[in-house]
């Protein structure tokens, strides 16, 4: 495995547990996920995706939350991850999960469509 996807990897579950464990602030909601980094080959930058629930104006207000609090989580993460240089962490809302849920949704409501329709066919012979 490339060693810049081993340690975006890295990062990744380092962000999760200290989001989830160090971050007490009520603006972020509870099923707050990072899904994915994206860390520079030098490894002077790291785009932090991140899936949470919530309104739009919820997500958007727990996403500034992030950002404000970047230099904390870039401190907490180079007292856990043993990196020769922490990278800067931008954050990105991650929205993949929730078209995932929606696209599935609309599959279910077509297949669904579908049946009734077949079944009202056959009803009439």
């Amino acid at each position: 495995m490339d060693r810049i996807i081993k340690i975006s990897e890295e990062i990744k579950r380092e962000l999760g547990i200290i989001i989830h464990d160090d971050m007490n602030d009520p603006r972020l909601p509870t099923m707050t996920s990072v899904t994915r980094v994206n860390a520079t080959k030098d490894l002077k930058f790291a785009k932090v995706y991140v899936s949470m629930l919530g309104t739009a104006d919820e997500k958007k207000e727990a996403l500034d939350v992030l950002k404000r609090a970047a230099g904390f989580l870039r401190s907490q993460l180079s007292q856990r991850a043993i990196l020769r240089t922490t990278p800067e962490l931008h954050f990105v809302l991650d929205d993949s999960i929730e078209k995932g849920i929606q696209m599935s949704k609309l599959i279910d409501d077509t297949i669904n469509h579908d049946q009734i329709a077949h079944v009202g066919e056959h009803s009439d012979e």
